[in-house]
C-alpha cells in the first residue's frame, strides 16, 4: 500500500484543535466538558469484538451454515488485499494516512453547511469518524452526536495505529445482502475468501458501503457498476493502480445473484441444533459470539436425502392431484421425513424434517409422533426370540376374534368370523356390542395357516404378530422397545403388535441401529465439538454406548429382517444392490407409510404421510410401495464408493434348512425351504418329509399373499 507518514507539525495540530474546540464551544457552550465525561471509553476497542457469526461444520469440516445477528468474520489487516485497502481509502478517505482523524476541509465544510442551513448535514466524515460512529454512537443527525463523534475520533487516532483503525472499519461496516464485514461480503457476492479477490472485485466491494442498498450489485447493477468504475478511477488518479490495470478491471462483469453461493442444506438439522443449544448457551452467544460448531452431519448424505425425498413426493403429488380433483377437494402436499445415522457411534448423518423449512418449521423427523404400523413388529419378534422362540417356531395364521370383557380384550375364537357365531359363545343375558368386538385381519384379507416366525415377519402377517404378543405379553414388548431407545409412551395392549402407538422417526431409527451394531445401543448425537472464537474447546462429545442385546440375538433378528427384503414386503430395497435388512410399516387407512432399514455402515428411516391424519395415501399405498423406494434411492447414493459389506456373524451361530410350514428341518426337495440362523443348540433336530405332492402343501408364501 502506498502510505504517507503523518507529519507531526505541532503548530498545525494546535491550530486545528484550537479551531475545533472554539467551534464546539461556540455551538455547544459548556456542554463539551460534560460530553467528554459521558463518552464511551475507547480503551475497550483493543478488546472489542464485533458480533461474529457462529459457523456450523459437517463431519468433514465443510461449512454448512451460519447463525448470526450480523453475518461477520474477522479478518486481520495483513489478510486483506492491498487493492481492497486502497480502494476504500481512494473512495472514502484519500487523505487517511495524512490526517490525524479529522479532515480539516471536511469539518469546515460540514460546519459551514450547518450554520447556513441551521441543521446537521452529512459530509466531512473520515474513515476514523465513521468507525467511531459505527461502533460507539447512533446514526442520529444531531449536533450532540456529531460533537461526540469528533471527540471519539481524536481519541481513536491517539490510541490506535492507522492499520488498526482500517482493520476495525473494514471488518465492521455493512455491505448489504446480510453481509457485515468484508469476509462475509466476499463470500456472498463472489463466493470467495477475501484474500482471493481480484482488483475489480475489490473495487466493487469498496463501492457498496456508502449506500448498501443502492449500490448492491444484486439489486442495482447500473448504480453499482458506475460507482465501482469511479473507485477504479480514484485508485488510478492516486497512483494505486496503473491505467492498464484500470482498463482491465473495467472489463470485468459485476457479480450476479445466480452465481452467488447456493442455499445451504439441512435447515431442519440446523434448527434441531439451535433448539438443543439455546438453553445451554443462550441466543446471544449462539448468534454473536463467533462459535465454531462441528457436527456429525454428512453433507453428501444430507443432500441426497433431501433430493430423494422431494423427487419421490413431487411425483406422488402429481398422481394424487387427480384424486383430489375427482373428490372436489383442495390439493394437499404430501409430507415426509428421513433420519440416517451411523450405527457404530450414533452420529446422525442426515435429517430431513419435511419438504420445505420455509413453509413449515415442524420437524417430522423428531417432533411428529405417528403410528409405526408394522415397522414396530421387530420389537415383538425380538421379545419372542429373547423369550426362547426361534425363527422356526410355528405360528397359526388363522382368523382371530376378540371380545372386550371386563377391562381387557379376550380371545374367543380362532375360526368364528361372524357375529351370529360369536353370539353362540356368550350367555343369553349378554348384549353384543359391536364396538367391543375386534377381529384383526391381514393386509389383503388372506390367511396362510401355519407359518414360521421368520416367514410371518417377512410377510408382515398381522395375525401372527398378535398371537406372538399374546404369548410374550405387551408389557415385555414395551420393555424391549424402551431398552432400545423408544421413549414415547406405548399402549399396553395387543394392538401394540400392529404399531398402534405413536413414535417418532428418530426413535425408530435409533432402535433399529442396535440390531446393526450387534447389540450396542448408542445414544444419537449431532455435535462432536464446540470451539469459541479464540480456539478454546467449550465442549467435546464422544459416543455414549451400552450393550443391551447379545450379538447372537441381533444377528438372528437381522437375518429375519433380511428376509423382509429378499422375499417380503420390503423387496424394493433390493435395488440398493448390497446386503441390507429392514421393515416396512403401514397404518390403518394408509395414513402413514414407513421403511426403516440398515446396512453395516448406515441405518435410515423414511416416513411418508399427510400432516392431517384423516387424509389417506390411497388404496394399496403401503410403506413398501412409497417409503421403501425412497429409502433405497437415498441409501444407494449415500453409500456410493463405500465397500459392500455383509453383516458379521458372531460366535455360537448355527444354520439349518427349515421347512417354512412345519418349522422342522427340511430336505433338499422341500418346497420354499430356507436357510435360517439359530443360536447354537436351538435349531430343530427333526426332519419332516413334505413333498410338493403332499395334501398339506401350502401355496407359495410370497409377497403376493399380501403384507405391509
Amino acid at each position: 500500500m502506498k502510505q504517507i507518514k503523518l507529519k507531526k507539525n505541532s503548530f498545525l495540530r494546535f491550530f486545528i484543535i484550537t479551531i475545533i474546540i472554539a467551534l464546539l464551544t461556540l455551538v455547544a457552550g459548556n456542554m463539551t466538558a460534560n460530553l467528554i465525561d459521558s463518552l464511551p471509553s475507547i480503551q475497550h476497542l483493543g478488546n472489542y469484538t464485533p458480533y461474529l457469526a457462529t459457523k456450523i461444520y459437517d463431519k468433514d469440516n465443510n461449512l454448512i451454515a451460519e447463525l448470526f445477528d450480523e453475518r461477520r468474520v474477522l479478518v486481520p489487516i495483513n489478510s486483506i488485499p492491498i487493492n481492497l485497502q486502497n480502494a476504500f481509502i481512494a473512495i472514502e478517505d484519500n487523505d487517511f494516512f495524512k490526517h490525524w482523524g479529522i479532515s480539516t476541509k471536511g469539518v469546515f465544510r460540514a460546519f459551514s453547511k450547518m450554520l447556513l442551513k441551521r441543521k446537521v448535514a452529512q459530509g466531512g466524515s473520515t474513515i476514523t469518524q465513521q468507525l467511531a460512529k459505527t461502533i460507539f454512537l447512533t446514526r442520529d443527525k444531531t449536533l450532540i452526536r456529531k460533537i461526540k463523534e469528533v471527540l471519539l475520533t481524536i481519541q481513536l487516532e491517539k490510541n490506535y495505529s492507522k492499520d488498526e483503525i482500517l482493520q476495525f472499519y473494514i471488518n465492521q461496516i455493512y455491505f448489504g445482502s446480510g453481509a457485515h464485514g468484508v469476509q462475509s461480503a466476499a463470500e456472498i457476492y463472489f463466493n470467495k475468501n477475501v484474500q482471493n479477490l481480484n482488483l475489480a472485485e475489490c473495487a466493487t466491494l469498496a463501492a457498496i458501503p456508502k449506500s448498501p442498498n443502492h449500490y448492491n450489485p444484486f439489486k442495482n447493477a447500473k448504480a453499482s457498476l458506475a460507482r465501482r468504475n469511479l473507485v477504479l478511477l480514484k485508485m488510478r488518479e492516486l497512483g494505486h493502480i496503473t491505467k492498464a490495470q484500470e482498463e482491465e478491471a473495467l472489463k470485468v462483469a459485476l457479480p450476479v445473484k445466480e452465481n452467488a453461493p447456493k442455499e445451504k442444506k439441512g435447515y431442519y438439522f440446523i434448527e434441531f441444533l439451535k433448539m438443543m443449544l439455546e438453553p445451554k448457551y443462550n441466543a446471544n452467544i449462539l448468534l454473536k459470539a463467533g462459535l465454531s460448531i462441528y457436527t456429525t452431519l454428512d453433507i453428501k448424505a444430507q443432500t441426497v436425502a433431501e433430493k430423494s425425498l422431494e423427487e419421490a413426493l413431487s411425483k406422488f403429488d402429481e398422481e394424487k392431484l387427480k384424486t383430489f380433483e375427482m373428490e372436489k377437494k383442495d390439493p394437499v402436499k404430501i409430507q415426509g421425513a428421513i433420519v440416517a445415522l451411523d450405527p457404530k457411534n450414533g452420529a446422525i448423518r442426515a435429517m430431513v424434517g419435511g419438504r420445505s423449512f420455509k413453509e413449515s418449521q415442524f420437524n417430522r423427523a423428531t417432533q411428529a409422533k405417528r403410528q409405526a404400523g408394522s415397522a414396530f413388529k421387530p420389537f415383538v419378534y425380538l421379545t419372542a426370540i429373547q423369550e426362547g422362540f426361534t425363527p422356526a417356531t410355528v405360528l397359526d395364521d388363522a382368523p382371530m376374534v376378540f371380545m372386550y370383557k371386563g377391562n381387557a380384550w379376550e380371545l374367543v375364537s380362532r375360526d368364528m368370523t361372524t357375529l351370529e357365531t360369536i353370539a353362540e359363545t356368550v350367555s343369553e343375558d349378554d348384549l353384543i356390542d359391536t364396538n367391543k368386538i375386534w377381529s384383526p385381519t391381514n393386509y389383503g384379507k388372506r390367511c396362510s395357516g401355519h407359518v414360521t416366525l421368520k416367514t410371518a415377519l417377512a410377510l408382515s402377517i398381522n395375525i401372527c404378530a398378535i398371537e406372538l404378543i399374546m404369548k410374550v405379553s405387551p408389557s415385555k414388548v414395551i420393555q424391549t422397545a424402551q431398552n432400545l431407545g423408544i421413549t414415547t409412551p406405548l399402549s399396553d395392549s395387543f394392538s401394540l403388535a400392529l404399531g398402534a402407538s405413536d413414535v417418532t422417526l428418530q426413535e425408530m431409527v435409533s432402535a433399529f441401529a442396535t440390531f446393526a451394531s450387534a447389540g450396542i445401543k448408542t445414544t444419537p448425537y449431532v455435535i462432536t465439538k464446540i470451539v469459541d472464537k479464540d480456539g478454546k474447546i467449550l465442549e467435546e462429545n464422544l459416543p455414549k454406548q451400552k450393550e443391551v442385546l447379545s450379538a447372537q440375538v441381533c444377528f438372528i433378528m437381522t437375518n429375519m429382517l433380511k428376509a423382509v427384503v429378499e422375499k417380503g414386503s420390503g423387496w424394493r430395497a433390493k435395488n440398493l444392490g448390497r446386503p441390507c435388512a429392514g421393515k416396512t410399516g403401514t397404518t390403518n387407512g394408509s395414513s402413514d407409510a414407513w421403511f426403516v432399514g440398515y446396512t453395516p455402515q448406515l441405518v435410515a428411516g423414511v416416513w411418508v404421510g399427510y400432516d392431517d391424519r384423516s387424509i389417506s395415501l390411497g388404496d394399496r399405498v403401503s410403506g413398501g410401495v412409497i417409503a421403501c423406494p425412497i429409502w433405497a434411492t437415498f441409501m444407494k447414493a449415500a453409500l456410493e464408493g463405500k465397500p459392500v459389506l455383509d453383516f458379521a456373524q458372531p460366535e455360537n451361530i448355527e444354520w439349518a434348512l427349515i421347512d417354512p410350514v412345519t418349522g422342522l428341518l427340511a430336505l433338499s426337495k422341500t418346497p420354499n425351504a430356507s436357510l435360517d440362523a439359530f443360536i447354537k443348540g436351538t435349531s430343530p433336530t427333526y426332519y419332516y418329509n413334505r413333498s410338493a405332492s403332499d395334501n398339506e402343501q401350502k401355496e407359495d408364501l410370497t409377497i403376493e399373499t399380501g403384507c405391509l
